[in-house]
Formats: C-alpha cells, structure tokens, sequence
C-alpha cells in the first residue's frame, strides 16, 4: 500500500513537472513568434510580445488539456497516455488553437488595455484567417516536433530497458553456470579423499553440508556487502581446509570502511579455486592465500594471492572457465571501467596474483 502510494506520489509530481516545462517551452516559443511578428510588421514590440505570450499559453493550455481529454476518451489504455493518434491531435491543435487565439487576445487586451478588433467584430475575415492561420500552423509545426522527440526517447527507453533486461539474465546464467561449478570441484575433492582417508571425507561432507546451509540462501542475490563475499570466502576455505590440513593456510584483510561496499557475490570464489587447484594443490608443502580489499580513488581493488607453483597451463592469461566467468560478469556490470588481471607474484614467495579493479559502488543502507 505505501508503494502503490508513493508510486502514485511520483506520478503526479512527474505530470506537474511535465506541464510546467511545456507551459515555459511555450513562453519561448511565443516570445520567438512574436519578435517575428513585429519584424514583418510594423508593430510595438513589447505589445506584440505580450500579446504572442498570452496567446501561446492559452493555446498550449487547450491543446495540452485538449489531447488529454481526447486520449484518455477515444483509448483509455493506448500505450501512449496523452496521445490519441494524428488523426485527433489534427483536429485538437486546430480547435485548440482557435480557441487559444480567441482567449489569448482577450488576456491581452486585459493587459493592454486595448481593444483588438477581431474581438469587436471589426476585423477585415481575411485578415482574421491570416492571424489564425498563423497561429495554427506554429501549433502544428511545434506539436509535431515534440511528439517525434517523444517517440524517439520512447524507443531509447524501451531499447535500453531490453539492454538491462539481457544484461540481467547473462549476469543469471553466469553465476548460474559458476555455483555448480565450484559444487562440483568440491563433490570431486570429497571423491578423491574418501577413497584414501574416509574419516577426514566424513568431516570435509559435513563441512560442506554447512557450508551449503550458511550460503545457499543467499546465492540468489544480485549483489551484496564485500564482509559477505569475505565470510563466504572463509567457509569455503575451511572446507577445504579439512583435506589439505596445514597445507592450507590464509590470510584475510578487509578495513572496516570497505565492509559494506555491494559487490556481485561469487566474484572472488573463482579465483580462490584456481589458487587452491592451480597453485597450492600441486605444491608438496601447500601455502598461503592472501585476500585483500583496498580503494585507490574511487576504485575497488581486490586481490588474491597464493605462493604456489606459480602461473602453469590452463590459467595462464586467466583462461580457465572461471577466470573467464568473472571477467564476463564485471564487463556485463562495468564494461571498461572493471578489468581482472593475473600474473606472477613479485616477490620472493613466489606465487600467482590476481587482481580485480571495478568501480566502488554505493554502499548497503
């Protein structure tokens, strides 16, 4: 009930704010018309402002009122509210801008305090069609202009909600593809360890029976804080943990300022698997992972390092199928302004590092 209400609050605001902007956009326009009419004609200028102003806001007040009306009158749910088609918004600029002629230069003979002829019926009827006449055609001309303007920026908006609508799903079937994919390094793992210590397989099923519990919930979720990324990150490597005993060992640092900064979850998972599989797994004395958060300007900075074997095939130039998932993903949400890099640890523990750097969104509420 209070989305429907503040919906609906919105609503109105937006045609408030709508009206508006027409109702100056014809002030302009009469400014525009009248400084012409008073180049072709020998006229006062200010007088002939006053009098073009009065009769474009009366105009627009009647063929904006006028195509309403019609519209919501001939197809109350046309897929274009406010507009009921060319053939009745002809014959509503034309009505609507005789009328706007006729009550326009009654407001400005109100504010002159002149008396235009036509009003009195001492008009030459040719030279009234002539003033009509000049009227109707600027009301044609100025509506048709703003529709087609409106038509284009209808089709941008529905072009780029059909971009975020794909956009949506590919960013699904990635994370969709990753979580069986980790799932099944796992289930793999457990393979191997029942056949050569079942006790530590038993520990490492229950581990994972956890694991699933404390994580699956949340799986489904566009996005969430970088803490819960770290504390999923944590669980799994404990998991892995129960096979690879002190083999395994890690290292986490996340300041407090970046805790709650939104990111999309499984997005360290990937790399974490590939440093454990790639680095640590073939390495007699195992190693180190080092999970890091840092912010360089407004740029997130995630990097996650092993001291294994170093870069070998397969996840060289991160082309393994998790890499490439990840990299897909932050082109999907970020585009250029997102990148993942892998190459040799610099120093002297030697080892893989892999970097994300991506925009710092805002943080959760």
């Amino acid at each position: 009930m209070v989305s429907s209400v503040g919906s609906r609050a919105t609503s109105a605001a937006g045609r408030r704010t709508g009206y508006l902007a027409r109702a100056l956009r014809s002030v302009g326009f009469g400014i525009l018309i009248g400084l012409c009419i008073a180049v072709l004609r020998p006229q006062r200028v200010w007088t002939t402002l006053i009098y073009s102003v009065c009769i474009a806001l009366v105009c627009w007040f009647f063929i904006d009122m006028g195509r309403n009306l019609v519209a919501g009158w001939v197809n109350p749910r046309n897929e274009r509210p406010g507009w009921p088609g060319w053939r009745w918004m002809i014959a509503v600029v034309i009505v609507g801008s005789s009328l706007g002629f006729l009550g326009g230069t009654q407001l400005g003979d109100l504010l002159t305090g002149e008396r235009t002829p036509i009003l009195t019926g001492n008009e030459d009827l040719r030279h009234v069609f002539a003033d009509l006449l000049f009227v109707v055609l600027p009301a044609t001309i100025i509506t048709y202009f703003f529709n087609a303007r409106s038509v284009i920026a209808d089709r941008e908006a529905a072009a780029q909600a059909a971009q975020r609508q794909a956009a949506e799903s590919r960013l699904r079937l990635l994370e969709a593809q990753l979580e069986p994919h980790m799932f099944f390094n796992t289930l793999a793992n457990l393979h191997v360890l029942i056949g050569v210590d079942p006790p530590r397989a038993q520990a490492m099923l229950d581990q994972l029976i956890a694991f699933l519990r404390a994580t699956l919930s949340g799986s489904r979720a566009t996005e969430h804080p970088l803490r819960a990324e770290f504390s999923r990150i944590r669980d799994y490597l404990s998991l892995m943990q129960v096979r690879m005993e002190d083999r395994l060992r890690a290292h986490f640092d996340l300041p407090d300022a970046l805790a709650d900064v939104l990111v999309p979850p499984l997005l360290l998972q990937p790399l974490v698997e590939n440093s454990i599989k790639h680095g640590l797994e073939p390495s007699v004395q195992g190693g180190r992972i080092e999970i890091e958060a840092r912010q360089e300007g407004t740029t997130l900075i995630l990097r996650v390092r092993d001291t294994g074997v170093g870069l070998g095939q397969g996840v060289e130039n991160g082309t393994s199928f998790g890499l490439q998932q990840v990299r897909e993903r932050l082109a999907t949400l970020y585009g250029s302004c997102a990148s993942l890099s892998l190459n040799a640890a610099a120093d002297a523990d030697g080892g893989t590092l892999a970097v994300i750097r991506m925009p710092i969104p805002a943080p959760l509420k």
